[in-house]
């Protein structure tokens, strides 16, 4: 079935008012992220609500189901690996994500298009992926319903970016995204609505990652995850 579609107006998310800053939430403790904290928090899951399940929808096209990969790479402190998308993607195209894509009909549960997803796109071998689980479902404005899925990588990956599809690969600290104080809520006016979303600018080596929207919000919520 061909569905329409309606686009965001072209903008620059950096230049968006920010309405807050979360320098009054506490910091998730070193401790708690530790790679056994980790597994028992996984084991063990608190009762808890996301706060964010679903963008302002943009897109007319029917929902599909996706899967994203978080990768918390076990260096001296604990990593997060991201991906710069090349800018010719019909989808997110230049912006940071997590790896991950659509569904296959081959894929036995979410897991599975998170660890091929992540072996097609950076090159990571299922092998060296501890799967700690899964996050809530996070509903992207294009109409994507995805699954994050959380797990541990052994620091001495190598990995191989796929051109067409990752522009950049990068670390950002999980402490860094796990402290409110550099998460950002912004809002805009599009159509006649308020959409908002929240973003967390990282800077290391003279370059800024502008980490916002679907990306920032899985890990808003997982941040909610490790502080119930």
């Amino acid at each position: 079935m061909t569905t329409s579609a309606r686009t965001l107006p072209a903008f620059d998310p950096r230049r968006v008012p920010v309405l807050e800053v979360g320098r009054h939430l506490p910091a998730v403790s070193a401790a708690a992220l530790l790679p056994d904290a980790l597994r028992q928090r996984f084991r063990h899951p608190p009762v808890w609500s996301p706060e964010l399940r679903a963008e302002f929808k943009f897109s007319e096209r029917e929902p599909a189901h996706a899967s994203v990969l978080i990768p918390i790479v076990l260096r001296e402190q604990p990593m997060v690996l991201l991906t710069q998308r090349t800018a010719h993607l019909s989808s997110h195209s230049g912006q940071v994500a997590f790896p991950g894509g659509k569904a296959d009909a081959t894929d036995v549960d979410a897991v599975a298009t998170a660890l091929r997803e992540a072996q097609e796109e950076v090159g990571l071998n299922p092998a060296s992926v501890e799967v700690l689980g899964i996050l809530p479902h996070y509903t992207t404005g294009s109409a994507f319903i995805v699954t994050p899925v959380v797990a541990l990588v052994e620091p001495s990956i190598q990995l191989t970016p796929n051109p067409d599809e990752v522009a950049h690969l990068f670390e950002v600290p999980l402490s860094f995204l796990m402290n409110p104080a550099h998460h950002r809520r912004h809002r805009m006016q599009w159509e006649g609505a308020s959409r908002e979303w929240y973003s967390m600018p990282y800077e290391a080596q003279g370059m800024e990652w502008f980490i916002w929207g679907a990306t920032a919000g899985m890990l808003r919520n997982f941040y909610h995850f490790l502080r119930a």
